[in-house]
């Protein structure tokens, strides 16, 4: 990273790939803001970024609300004066065929998935020019999407699966359109990966089929050419590339963290 030290900001940060990357941002001396819907998770993850010897910051916010996402990136530029990286890494979403889900399942999932990532972008992207105009150029944005959305058999759901393409799409014009602002723009697709949201999918596939969750997970790692799942650990690692000097030449891209699944 830069000698000079720059703040991130990482939304979903309270658990499984948020907090991985807000704990991998603040080993490489970043000062780190972590917002989620829960404050307490937040915290927590504060609590272990400042022991890092780095500035943290605990946020609540609802990415599905466009005020909620204005006041946590006004907050993040009060405490820390600016702000130079972040991850858009907030998701939801649930088990479900395709003919089982309803329109509360894609509102909810698109609410967050969808519009949450977009607007989060914007605002970053809104700070990032002011910051460049002032003298203090460039910025970086991630976004979390997913192999879901480039065809994988194994999506929890399709509308999941539209949202993470939506992202994959946002992050190829974003890169486009702010690329004269020196900001680059990027996606992580993981594959996937041992989360509290992955943890629920098993529970919920395990009890559909009359299985054991071990019997799933084998399942799961199974398909994966290096039979492995992603921890979050190496998702995070792969923010912190996109994040550092050596990708300053990198936007418009969205890369697999899947062990070999989806090689397209």
């Amino acid at each position: 990273m830069n000698s000079i030290r720059q703040t991130a900001l990482i939304t979903g940060a309270g658990s499984g790939i948020g907090r991985a990357i807000a704990l991998a941002f603040a080993a490489e001396g970043l000062d780190v803001a972590s917002a989620d819907i829960d404050l307490d998770a937040a915290e927590a993850v504060t609590k272990s970024v400042e022991q890092q010897g780095v500035g943290g910051l605990a946020l609540q916010a609802d990415v599905g609300d466009v005020g909620e996402i204005n006041q946590m990136v006004a907050s993040v530029v009060e405490k820390f004066g600016k702000l130079d990286v972040i991850v858009n890494n907030a998701g939801v979403t649930r088990a479900g065929n395709i003919m089982d889900l309803n329109e509360e399942d894609w509102d909810w999932i698109h609410r967050v998935n969808a519009k949450g990532v977009f607007f989060c972008l914007q605002a970053a992207a809104r700070q990032m020019i002011a910051q460049a105009d002032g003298g203090h150029p460039g910025g970086r944005i991630i976004n979390m999407g997913s192999i879901s959305g480039r065809g994988f058999i194994g999506a929890s759901n399709a509308a999941y699966a539209a949202s993470k393409g939506a992202v994959i799409s946002l992050t190829k014009t974003a890169a486009q359109q702010l690329g004269r602002h020196g900001i680059t723009v990027n996606a992580i697709c993981p594959g996937i990966t041992r989360t509290p949201i992955v943890d629920n999918i098993i529970a919920s596939r395990a009890r559909d089929r009359g299985l054991s969750e071990d019997e799933i997970m084998v399942e799961f790692a199974r398909d994966v050419p290096i039979e492995r799942i992603n921890e979050p650990e190496d998702i995070a690692a792969m923010a912190v590339f996109l994040a550092s000097a050596g990708a300053r030449n990198i936007t418009g891209q969205s890369y697999n963290v899947d062990g070999g699944l989806i090689t397209s």
